[in-house]
């Protein structure tokens, strides 16, 4: 029943059932698309406004909600009781089982990525696509500035690090200029104002201390409001912490 339904909505759609399972479990893994980051993703994004409407259908009762930028053309989707842009809260709490983790210096280098996208954006130095250019020299000044904190020293690490931003769709770069050791140049996506708050900016610029600074809300605009940056804790979830958990 469930698949004869499956078959006559995607026959709507245009599309076959490998197509829309490709899409569905990158979406699910990678957790965000971007038109503009590949071929694949471009190839991905059409697909996904063919069908948009089937693909909500079928995660909503997994709890998960998708937010769908056209102007910026991306996708992200939110895991149960993230807080999600221009939509209402979920009431019933969950527990974590869909929260990504992030280490302490991926949680500062993205936080500094706001505040820099925030600086560049109030002086209009944004590109047509809402990007905006930052050296990696800035972006370790910016963490130190903001949270006493750098980049780390180790090749191997910064590559890791740098790599975990692009797969979270917050950054663009150039792969030859990281192998080759070489300035490297980021161009920070406007996906970073969703990921964090605009309330989380505030508090980041208004507060003299590290400590009572919340940290990162995976997929999120309200995202990262309830954890904290805590130097001393392992590592930061990228969605919301529950209050109760």
């Amino acid at each position: 029943m469930i698949e004869q339904a499956l078959e006559e909505a995607l026959a709507q759609c245009r599309l076959n059932r490998s197509e829309f399972s490709e899409l569905l479990v990158r979406l699910l893994d990678y957790g965000v698309i971007c038109r503009d980051e590949s071929v694949i993703e471009t190839t991905l994004y059409d697909r996904f406004q063919r069908c948009e409407q089937l693909v909500r259908e079928w995660v909503a009762p997994l709890g998960l909600r998708l937010q769908h930028d056209s102007r910026f053309q991306f996708i992200r989707v939110y895991p149960p009781g993230a807080e999600v842009p221009g939509l209402p809260d979920q009431e019933d709490p969950h527990h974590g089982g869909f929260r990504a983790r992030l280490s302490q210096q991926e949680v500062a280098a993205i936080l500094a990525l706001r505040v820099e996208y925030d600086k560049a954006l109030r002086e209009g130095q944004v590109d047509e696509n809402g990007c905006a250019a930052l050296s990696l020299e800035a972006l370790e000044l910016g963490m130190r500035n903001l949270l006493k904190m750098s980049l780390p020293d180790k090749h191997a690490e910064r590559k890791s690090l740098l790599k975990k931003l692009r797969q979270l769709r917050l950054v663009q770069f150039s792969s030859d200029e990281v192998e080759t050791c070489a300035e490297v140049w980021l161009r920070v996506r406007p996906t970073i104002a969703h990921f964090v708050s605009e309330s989380v900016l505030h508090q980041l610029i208004d507060s003299e201390t590290v400590e009572a600074v919340p940290s990162a809300e995976g997929e999120m605009e309200e995202a990262m409001a309830s954890a904290r940056i805590t130097p001393e804790s392992e590592d930061h979830s990228l969605f919301e912490s529950e209050a109760t958990s």
